[in-house]
């Protein structure tokens, strides 16, 4: 993530639907590392590997941290088919990462937790503002470009990305 700070006003230069997706982990016993270990190494190769494939239609992601036990990431995406594309293509690191986590999980019993949620926003129904800070959400994801292109308000960035 940049920590280069972008001047004034801005909000996400994303255009038509994003689809945001939050995935998480929470350890619930810290020491037993081998329920949680290989889950939480697992994300950065996943994260990896979509960050480089172009046409997977991950946009990107950013980090997030809800307590010592609790990690999350929000991933942004073009579409809904492609994240569940890429969740379900064999030979991807998505696949085995899920099977090995269920094993684990189910030797574990309560040791480990994970969670997922989905929101499909289509074009029109999100904005953003970020002032005087470095790349960050979806922004980081998108690119920024001034408020001023997209309207000096949120009700007024949402009216013209409905165009």
């Amino acid at each position: 993530m940049s920590v280069q700070l972008v001047p004034g006003r801005n909000t996400a230069a994303a255009e038509g639907e994003i689809v945001v997706f939050h995935i998480g982990m929470r350890i619930n016993r810290l020491w037993a590392l081998r329920s949680w270990l290989p889950a939480f190494m697992a994300m950065p190769r996943m994260l990896r590997e979509l960050s480089r494939d172009r046409d997977s239609g991950f946009l990107g992601y950013q980090l997030l941290m809800g307590s010592p036990r609790l990690l999350c990431v929000v991933q942004y995406w073009a579409s809904k088919e492609q994240l569940i594309a890429y969740a379900s293509q064999p030979g991807k690191e998505h696949r085995p990462a899920w099977a090995e986590f269920n094993r684990r999980a189910r030797a574990g019993k309560g040791r480990v937790g994970i969670w997922h949620e989905t929101y499909s926003a289509p074009a029109g129904s999100y904005e953003s503002v970020y002032v005087d800070m470095p790349a960050f959400g979806l922004g980081a994801a998108t690119g920024v470009v001034p408020v001023g292109r997209r309207g000096e308000t949120a009700a007024e960035r949402l009216r013209s990305a409905k165009g």
